[in-house]
């Protein structure tokens, strides 16, 4: 096989970064972010649902905007978990104990704010949650 001496192929596939989703698959994303995320979330005990919100973030942020405007949103409630996450344990060490409970309260929230991501989301709203600081716009 020889190569087109003209350029690239213009017969190939554009690269799947290129290929724009419908508004539909736009909000099937959306809502699967939201629920994907907090599954994994509540499943690994925390672990997996930055990374669920992660490689979703990554895969569609340039394929529309309101895919990319949940996928940061729920990105951006893992990592407010991890940075409530943080503050606990400090403050756990400091009053020797008394802070852990609240360990308890971190999945509850987190898996709320995607609740309310995941139904803002079917309905077609570009909302942001609350509690959540925006480290990704």
């Amino acid at each position: 096989m020889t190569q087109n001496p003209s350029g690239p192929n213009p017969y190939a596939p554009p690269p799947a970064s290129a290929i724009q989703l419908t508004p539909q698959e736009e909000r099937s994303w959306s809502i699967g972010v939201h629920v994907v995320t907090g599954a994994a979330m509540v499943l690994s005990a925390g672990t997996l649902g930055f990374v669920a919100a992660l490689v979703v973030y990554l895969m569609y942020k340039d394929r529309g905007p309101f895919v990319r405007h949940h996928s940061a949103n729920a990105l951006n409630i893992q990592l407010t978990s991890l940075v409530w996450g943080v503050a606990v344990f400090v403050f756990g060490i400091v009053t020797i104990g008394v802070g852990w409970a609240l360990f308890l309260v971190i999945p509850f929230v987190a898996g709320a704010l995607h609740l309310l991501g995941a139904m803002a989301a079917f309905r077609g709203e570009w909302t942001n949650p609350p509690l959540t600081i925006r480290f990704i716009r």
